[in-house]
């Protein structure tokens, strides 16, 4: 997968990248910072998802589309299709342009609005990256780990840099005999689950 990125994508990714380390202004650009994961968390989600069963892959909290460009690859690799979650619609559209441009419009598709709303009709999940809000991971991981086929595998984000104020989704995460967990030092941190 690494190895032949396609050059449309990498050249998303460096915009998104450059993009993230530039201070937005609320009144131009409906957001402040896109607050994406780091390059190595990306190519660990790739990897990660590359191992999904069979199933769906699905993504709550879209950004400007830079995780979702990751696990692309591993979509590609698989003959799979993504779709993600955004409930800030400068957001939505600036990851639907950069879906466009990268070339990955055919297999990643962004649903504009609450994912809780959502995420209660995704079945056969094979894969879910947990990256929005953090108060509300508890929730939505409720919603999805029903739903996740067995051996399917939850990645959220922020394990350890959030720890303090994730500390109720991570008990609950430890304490569920539904899956096995762990807590990955990848960027800032990564729980990932597996359905059992």
């Amino acid at each position: 997968m690494f190895h032949h990125i396609p050059h449309d994508v990498l050249a998303r990714m460096r915009e998104l990248e450059q993009m993230d380390s530039i201070e937005r202004r609320k009144d131009t650009a409906h957001f402040e910072r896109l607050r994406q994961i780091p390059s190595g968390t990306g190519r660990f989600l790739a990897l990660i998802a590359a191992t999904a069963p069979e199933g769906g892959f699905i993504e709550v909290g879209t950004s400007g589309g830079y995780s979702a460009l990751w696990i692309s690859l591993a979509c590609r690799a698989l003959g799979r299709e993504l779709t993600t979650f955004e409930i800030a619609e400068a957001k939505v559209e600036l990851a639907t342009e950069m879906f466009r441009k990268a070339g990955v419009d055919d297999i990643v598709s962004v649903v504009s609005g609450d994912a809780r709303e959502h995420l209660g009709g995704q079945s056969n999940v094979a894969f879910c990256f947990l990256d929005t809000e953090k108060d509300l991971y508890e929730e939505c991981y409720e919603a999805v780990i029903p739903n996740l086929v067995s051996g399917g595998l939850l990645v959220a984000d922020n394990a350890i840099s959030h720890a303090g104020s994730l500390s109720g989704f991570l008990d609950r995460a430890e304490s569920d005999e539904r899956i096995d967990t762990m807590i990955a030092p990848v960027g800032k941190g990564v729980l990932l689950a597996r359905r059992i």
